[in-house]
C-alpha cells in the first residue's frame, strides 16, 4: 500500500544539491530568524548560511577530517544546523548526539561511532574537558561558543573565518566535493524505549527521498516558517523542522525552552510546527482551561456550532471566531504535524475546530523518518495516516482481528544498523523493514497502531493485550499523570495478567480533595477508583488485576516516550 502525490516537487540528488538549489532560488530569503544575546531577533539569509557552511566545511577538510565521522551535540541553534550540513555536504559522516545524555554515555557513543571530532555547545564544555583524556582518537573538540583555540579544543568561529580565508585564496576542495547519495553519510543512535541504542546508518538518498515525499502530500512553500521545538538530534525534528524547511525556502527559529514556547510563538509567528502529543495535549488543555477561567465555555461552544454549520455551507470564519486562540500561537499557524507517539483523536479534532489543522503521522529513525501521515484533504483523527508515496507499507501476517506487524519498503529505509549485522538481518528481511509496531489498516488504506510487538502481553488462552491500549485508557483519567503496563506471571495459576505502575497527578488529587497535603491511603483510594472505572470499559482478559503507585516520573527519551526496558529492569 502506498499513496499518490498531491503536488509536484523539485528533484534533489543529495543534501548538498538541496542547499545549492535553495540558495539559488531563495538567496535573499531568511533561512534563520534567531535571537541575539541582546534579546533582539535577526535574520540570516540563505546566501549567508551557505557561505558559512562552505567555510566551516573547508576548514574541517583542512584539519584532515575528510571521510571521517564527526559528532555534533548541543541545544537547538543556528550553529548546530551549520555544523550538520557542513559535515554532511563534503566532509564525512555526521553523528548527531542527544544533548541530554550524561558524560559517560557521550563518551561511549563517541567511541562507538569512531568520531574523529565533535562539535559541541558551551553547555557541554565541562563534560568534553572531562572525557577528552579518555578519547585520544577524537582529534578535535570544536566549541560553538569559544573565542580562542586551546590545544585539541578549537573555536568554531575561528574555523569559519579560517575556511573563508582558504576559499578566498582558491581552496575549492570542499565546494567541489561530490556526494555519493547512496553511501553511508548519517549515523543516528536511536533513543531506545525497549532496547539499548542502535546506530542507524542513513544515506543522503534516504533523507532527500523522505523530504520530497512529505512535500508531495503536504503543501509547504517559501512563505512558511517554523519554530523548531523538538531536539534536532532526533530524526523527526532534523528532517521536518530543519532540512525540509531549507528545501522549501522557509524560515527557521528555535525555542528557548518549553516554558518559553508561548512567547517564542508570538515573537516568531510560525506557520507550521512539528510537535509530540504530550506537548499538543498540554497546549489544548491550556486553551480550554483559559476558556473556563474566563467563563466563556458556553460562548465558545456556541461559536464552534456556528462555525461547523458555516463550514457545511463552504464558509470558513474560524480564524475570526477564534482570533484570540490564533494570536496566542503567533497569529499565522496553519498546520501542526504530530509524531513520535499516539495522539488523542479529540485533540486533533479540537485544534481543527478552532481552525488549526493538526495532522498525525508516524515514522522511525530507520525510515528517515516519516512513513505515514494524514493529509489536509485525506485524514482520520484516529489513524497515523496514509503511507507516503516514497514507500510501501503493509501488515505482515495479520491475525483474525486484522492486526499485524507494520513493515515498510522504499528508498527512505535505512542501509542497516552500524556494526550490528545480526540486528540488521533481523530488521531487514526480503527488502522489507520490520518496524516492530503492530497495527491495523482500513479499507481506505489508513493505518492505526495498536502497540509494540515486543510489549505484547500474551495470556494463557492465547489472547493478545497491547499495553499501550490500556495505558491510553488510564491516561484519560485526570488523576493519572502517566502509567506503564506490562504482563506479570501468576505462579499459582501459571496465568499472565495485566499489571500497571501508575504515577498519580498529585495536583489534581489535592484539588479534588481540597487539601494541600494528602495521605498515601487517600491517593490509593482515588487511583483504585480510576482503575476500576477503566476496567469496566475493557473485556475481562484486558483488565488490570494489580497496580502499584510510583511517586517519580518514568525515565523518558527526548521525544517523551517511556524507556520501558529501563523501568522493567530497575
Amino acid at each position: 500500500m502506498t499513496s499518490k502525490p498531491n503536488y509536484e516537487v523539485r528533484q534533489i540528488r543529495d543534501l548538498k544539491d538541496m542547499l545549492v538549489q535553495s540558495t539559488e532560488l531563495y538567496s535573499e530569503n531568511e533561512a534563520f530568524y534567531i535571537k541575539s544575546e541582546e534579546g533582539n531577533y535577526k535574520g540570516i539569509k540563505y546566501r549567508e548560511f551557505k557561505k558559512e557552511v562552505d567555510a566551516f566545511g573547508t576548514a574541517l577538510v583542512d584539519l584532515g577530517l575528510k571521510g571521517k565521522s564527526i559528532a555534533v551535540i548541543g541545544e537547538n541553534r543556528y550553529e548546530w544546523c551549520l555544523a550538520y550540513l557542513a559535515v554532511a555536504n563534503g566532509v564525512g559522516i555526521i553523528v548527531p548526539l542527544d544533548r541530554e545524555l550524561p558524560a559517560d554515555e557521550i563518551e561511549n557513543l563517541l567511541i562507538r561511532s569512531h568520531a574523529a571530532a565533535v562539535v559541541f555547545s558551551g553547555k557541554h564544555e565541562k563534560d568534553m574537558r572531562r572525557i577528552s583524556a579518555a578519547l585520544p582518537q577524537v582529534e578535535h573538540f570544536i566549541s560553538m561558543d569559544a573565542e580562542d583555540d586551546d590545544n585539541r579544543f578549537l573555536s568554531m568561529k575561528k574555523l569559519i573565518q579560517k575556511g573563508s580565508d582558504l576559499m578566498d585564496t582558491g581552496d575549492r576542495s570542499y565546494i567541489e566535493a561530490t556526494i555519493d547519495p547512496e553511501a553511508f553519510g548519517i549515523l543516528i543512535f536511536t533513543s531506545g524505549t525497549t532496547d539499548l541504542a542502535k546506530g542507524v546508518m542513513l544515506s543522503h538518498k534516504n533523507i532527500v527521498t523522505n523530504i520530497m515525499s512529505v512535500c508531495s502530500v503536504l503543501y509547504i512553500d517559501d512563505t512558511d516558517s517554523t519554530l523548531c521545538i523538538l531536539p534536532l538530534h532526533h530524526t523527526y525534528a532534523c528532517t521536518t523542522s530543519f532540512l525540509l524547511m531549507l528545501y522549501n525556502g522557509c524560515r527557521i527559529s528555535f525555542i528557548e525552552g518549553l516554558r518559553h514556547i508561548a512567547k517564542n510563538m508570538k515573537d516568531t509567528g510560525p506557520t507550521i510546527i512539528m510537535a509530540v502529543p504530550l506537548l499538543l495535549e498540554s497546549m489544548y488543555k491550556k486553551i480550554w482551561d483559559s476558556i473556563k477561567k474566563q467563563k466563556s465555555t458556553y460562548k465558545v461552544k456556541a461559536a464552534l456550532l456556528i462555525s461547523k454549520m458555516l463550514l457545511l455551507a463552504g464558509i470558513d470564519i474560524r480564524k475570526k471566531l477564534f482570533r484570540q486562540i490564533h494570536e496566542n500561537v503567533g497569529g499565522r499557524l496553519r498546520l501542526i504535524i504530530s509524531g513520535a507517539a499516539a495522539l488523542d483523536p479529540n485533540v486533533s479534532r479540537g485544534f481543527r475546530q478552532f481552525g488549526i489543522p493538526l495532522m498525525q503521522g508516524y515514522g522511525l529513525t530507520e525510515c528517515s523518518p516519516i512513513v505515514t501521515v494524514n493529509q489536509l484533504q485525506k485524514f482520520r483523527d484516529d489513524s497515523i495516516g496514509l503511507p507516503l508515496p516514497c514507500n510501501e507499507a503493509m501488515l505482515y501476517k495479520p491475525n483474525k482481528e486484522g492486526i499485524g506487524e507494520l513493515v515498510v519498503k522504499g528508498d527512505n529505509v535505512m542501509l542497516g544498523y552500524f556494526e550490528n549485522s545480526l540486528a540488521t538481518e533481523k530488521a531487514l528481511r526480503d527488502g522489507w523493514f520490520h518496524t516492530g509496531d503492530m497495527g491495523k489498516m482500513t479499507r481506505e488504506g489508513f493505518f492505526s497502531l495498536t502497540g509494540r510487538k515486543k510489549n505484547v502481553i500474551v495470556t494463557k488462552n492465547g489472547k493478545n493485550i497491547y499495553p499501550e491500549e490500556v495505558e491510553e485508557y488510564l491516561g484519560k483519567s485526570p488523576f493519572i499523570a502517566e502509567s506503564m503496563v506490562y504482563g506479570k506471571d501468576d505462579e499459582a495459576s501459571e496465568e499472565t495478567f495485566v499489571y500497571a505502575i501508575i504515577v498519580p497527578d498529585m495536583d489534581m488529587i489535592k484539588h479534588r480533595l481540597g487539601k494541600s497535603q494528602v495521605t498515601e491511603d487517600e491517593v490509593f483510594m482515588i487511583i483504585d477508583a480510576e482503575v476500576k472505572n477503566v476496567n469496566k470499559k475493557m473485556p475481562l482478559y484486558k483488565r488490570i488485576r494489580q497496580f502499584t503507585i510510583r511517586k517519580e516520573e518514568f525515565a523518558k527519551t527526548s521525544t517523551k516516550k517511556i524507556k520501558r526496558y529501563m523501568e522493567k529492569i530497575s
